[in-house]
């Protein structure tokens, strides 16, 4: 008599403000149990979790990685000497974290939002050679605007704005109103495959299209245009992603890169239910 086939274990990489998952994301735990898979929801800085005990991680809700940069690259080792199966792939992962990426992209000829990068005493100096545009600052590690100021390149707001920001590493781009107008596209694609696209769109007065920032979301299907541009993006990255979410904004009729999402990104499963089966599956056939 044959025994039963052992379900494999799948840590959900997780933070502590959200150790049982997003409320939006525990369809997934029911998604992967009709795969006969175990999931484990599994707060990723918990020193007393053996990774290596689990058959894959995924990383899903580690929204403070970028407060906790360090800490999060040195987690990244423990499970690269675990020698756990880790979506998406731990050297994805650090070339993601940084979005200097951005910059390489557009050497390989993805269209991105125009972007400079600034270091220390250099912000002041990049920010005056765009004297009267407006234009928004953020750290090149960061989520979820964390430390991203707008303002008038010149004026004394924006001169205040950056008086307060922490030393470190900014990207400086332009200011686009379509954001505001027509919206900021995410696109998702499981293991290369385009699965829906939302487009988020800013509360009145705001640029940030966050919901915990009022932002609003609303499910359409992207022109052959904007979903060519995506997968255009996507194939630039060093590797193919088990998921990814790729941001853009179109200008001028050009979509033009903003993000490039392959380390936690919200998938819109309550807006488009099938995500969750579609990125169970997308991780089985990893295994």
């Amino acid at each position: 008599m044959n025994s039963p086939k052992l379900s494999k274990r799948i840590a959900i990489a997780t933070s502590a403000d959200w150790p049982e998952l997003l409320p939006e994301e525990v369809p997934l735990l029911d998604a992967f149990r009709a795969a006969g898979l175990e999931p484990d929801p599994v707060v990723w800085t918990d020193p007393s979790i053996d990774w290596s005990g689990y058959d894959a991680v995924l990383l899903r809700s580690v929204w403070d990685y970028y407060k906790r940069q360090v800490e999060f690259t040195e987690w990244l080792g423990l499970l690269d000497k675990s020698g756990v199966l880790v979506l998406n792939e731990t050297d994805l992962v650090r070339w993601n974290s940084d979005k200097r990426y951005l910059l390489e992209l557009r050497e390989q000829g993805v269209a991105i939002v125009p972007s400079q990068v600034a270091a220390g005493a250099c912000l002041r100096e990049v920010v005056a050679g765009l004297d009267g545009q407006q234009i928004v600052i953020k750290p090149t590690v960061s989520g979820a605007a964390f430390n991203t100021v707008r303002g008038l390149a010149g004026s004394a707001e924006l001169d205040q704005a950056m008086t307060d920001l922490p030393d470190d590493v900014y990207l400086v781009q332009p200011f686009l109103p379509e954001i505001q107008t027509a919206g900021e596209w995410s696109l998702l694609f499981f293991d290369g495959e385009y699965s829906h696209a939302v487009v988020k769109r800013p509360a009145a007065g705001d640029y940030r299209v966050q919901h915990m920032f009022g932002g609003a979301v609303t499910v359409e299907e992207p022109t052959p245009e904007i979903l060519e541009s995506a997968k255009t993006a996507l194939s630039a990255a060093p590797s193919q992603p088990t998921y990814a979410r790729v941001d853009g904004v179109v200008v001028n009729g050009r979509f033009l890169l903003m993000e490039l999402e392959l380390i936690e990104p919200y998938l819109f499963i309550p807006d488009h239910p099938p995500a969750a089966d579609r990125l169970v599956a997308a991780v089985a056939a990893k295994l």
